[in-house]
């Protein structure tokens, strides 16, 4: 099947680029740009795209508040947004996050490093790059002050009671960062078992994909910062 991209950055020398190198895939192909944040939401929902690599800073609607919007809306469901910026630092990782990206790369990632985010986002993974460790997002999401308040979903930390001892288990491996196979030998069970114990846990919790399986363990507690 081939992955339906957007891409919106308003540099057009940067879209460019970006459609070059992923036209040039067979199982990829840009089905859209846009300059600003409303317009990629606009382009989102007629071009069923099915992952948007998202600037973060444009005029306008930014590229947070377009990842809001898209996260927000049901008949979007379907779409995984990548955060693709210059400014790889801290507070952004863990505000694109919370508004509900699955990953976050920086624009001076390799080729490669792209084309397997947008097909790991694709999938339903998370995607981080190597300067996003998950201690540094444990880090600030356990230190978020109100200004924050407005990315969090209170309710989804909640709904942690309606999870299988199982599935809170895996919640915290995949917390940890690791993978279905990792997992699945960590706590001697089939990945097949462990896949479906993460998609339940997505569905008790209304977490889009992994990425949100992440925010919820450490927002609601489940799964402690490290002090290192």
């Amino acid at each position: 099947m081939t992955i339906r991209v957007l891409l919106a950055d308003d540099q057009a020398l940067l879209r460019s680029a970006f459609r070059v190198l992923v036209d040039s895939e067979p199982d990829m192909e840009v089905v859209g740009e846009a300059s600003d944040g409303a317009e990629a939401v606009r382009l989102a929902r007629e071009q069923r795209a099915d992952v948007v690599l998202m600037d973060i800073r444009m005029p306008g609607t930014d590229g947070l508040a377009a990842t809001r919007l898209i996260s927000a809306d049901p008949e979007l469901d379907g779409v995984r947004v990548v955060i693709l910026t210059t400014f790889e630092v801290d507070d952004y990782v863990v505000r694109s996050l919370r508004a509900g990206a699955s990953g976050f790369l920086g624009k001076g990632s390799e080729p490669g490093e792209l084309l397997s985010a947008i097909r790991i986002a694709a999938e339903g993974e998370a995607l981080l790059s190597p300067a996003a460790t998950k201690g540094l997002i444990a880090r600030f999401l356990a230190q978020a002050g109100p200004s924050d308040d407005a990315d969090r979903d209170p309710a989804r930390a909640q709904r942690l009671d309606s999870l299988t001892v199982r599935e809170r288990e895996v919640l915290v491996q995949v917390a940890g960062g690791h993978s279905n196979d990792e997992i699945a030998e960590r706590l001697e069970v089939s990945p097949l078992t462990v896949k479906t114990h993460v998609n339940r846990a997505m569905a008790k919790l209304g977490a889009r994909d992994r990425a949100q399986l992440v925010v919820t363990a450490y927002e609601s507690g489940l799964v402690r910062p490290r002090a290192d």
